[in-house]
């Protein structure tokens, strides 16, 4: 069995990839975690596995959305320097190119990134962008930044970073996302915020239909002018709105193994990505939080077409799927639509 795991992995490991969901602060690298604690005085476990239970889905774990998001509570304790946010975000970069991502829009939360060391907020976006542009020459990945806020940390938060995003768009950051805990947080308090962003030339993508029902789709479409979906796996409990998802051609960024482990499936095999794709929808597949779920977009891919059974072509397809929805500028889509249809022979 590992053997064929091995080939396969392989497999898709050579393809080229486009990421459209990725959290920078659910990417850390368990090794540079141990640094910054030793640099800044920061009590961990001494052994790397406990460490790893607080930080990573383990199999023992149980797989809710409240201990999913209890890993990032952990995680906010690292962020302790400029120099550990330039590190962070240089190496997220780096393992997606390890793993031939050659688009990716990675997404950070200023606020989380700031709480450890009260950074102001313009400064913690300056450093991931300064790092994001050195490390994308450096590691070959075209990488574009969305800014994202939770539902749970008020609106004040939330419109200081949009703002602060609209004003560094020539610096690459692309689009605002609503994140957080869907289950308990409403959306409503933000539509004023996210409908000044996009007049502003910002995108929007919006977590919805994840840990909420199918109705948060709708509300991110219709009341958001979302132009894609974080997860919305939950769509499909309803026609009417699965029709409107179809029709508008919305994007989903669906990250299969991340819904197993926060609970929103029962199990790997009951996900309902092939679903979704046999529904029409316009379905991407990506990582969530690498480090967290202990994957690579290699993985997912895998997972997708080995597990789940989505055929290879498909999966070529949804890649350039995904590079069509991307937040690019046409001409720079269009370059790299080209280069990735000629690659995958498609």
């Amino acid at each position: 069995m590992t053997e064929r795991v091995t080939a396969s992995l392989n497999t898709y490991r050579a393809l080229p990839k486009v990421e459209l969901h990725r959290h920078l602060e659910g990417s850390l690298r368990l090794d540079t975690m141990v640094d910054i604690a030793r640099q800044h005085g920061i009590t961990i476990p001494a052994d790397v596995l406990r460490l790893s239970n607080l930080v990573q889905i383990q199999e023992e774990d149980s797989l809710t959305f409240q201990n999913f998001l209890a890993k990032f509570n952990t995680l906010r304790l690292f962020y302790r320097s400029p120099d550990v946010i330039h590190r962070i975000t240089r190496e997220a970069i780096e393992d997606a190119g390890r793993d031939n991502v050659r688009y990716m829009e990675l997404r950070f939360t200023p606020v989380a990134l700031s709480r450890a060391e009260r950074f102001p907020l313009h400064d913690v976006i300056d450093w991931v962008i300064s790092s994001t542009q050195e490390a994308s020459n450096k590691y070959n990945v075209n990488v574009k930044l969305i800014v994202s806020v939770n539902r749970h940390e008020g609106t004040d938060l939330a419109e200081q970073v949009a703002w602060l995003a609209a004003e560094r768009i020539a610096d690459g950051i692309v689009a605002i996302d609503l994140a957080g805990n869907e289950a308990d947080f409403p959306s409503q308090p933000f539509y004023g915020i996210f409908k000044e962003a996009k007049q502003a030339g910002l995108h929007v993508t919006i977590h919805a239909g994840e840990w909420g029902p199918a109705s948060n789709v709708r509300e991110a479409i219709e009341e958001f002018s979302a132009e894609r979906i974080g997860h919305g796996v939950r769509v499909l409990e309803d026609d009417g709105i699965t029709r409107l998802a179809r029709e508008r051609n919305t994007a989903f960024e669906v990250c299969v193994t991340s819904n197993y482990q926060s609970g929103v499936v029962a199990s790997l095999e009951s996900h309902p990505l092939v679903k979704m794709f046999e529904n029409g929808l316009n379905v991407t597949i990506n990582t969530d939080d690498p480090s967290i779920s202990r994957i690579t977009l290699s993985h997912e891919y895998y997972t997708a077409c080995d597990e789940l059974h989505l055929p290879q072509h498909t999966l070529k397809e949804r890649i350039v799927a995904a590079a069509r929805a991307g937040f690019l500028h046409e001409s720079e889509k269009e370059k790299l639509v080209t280069q990735l249809t000629k690659e995958l022979k498609l």
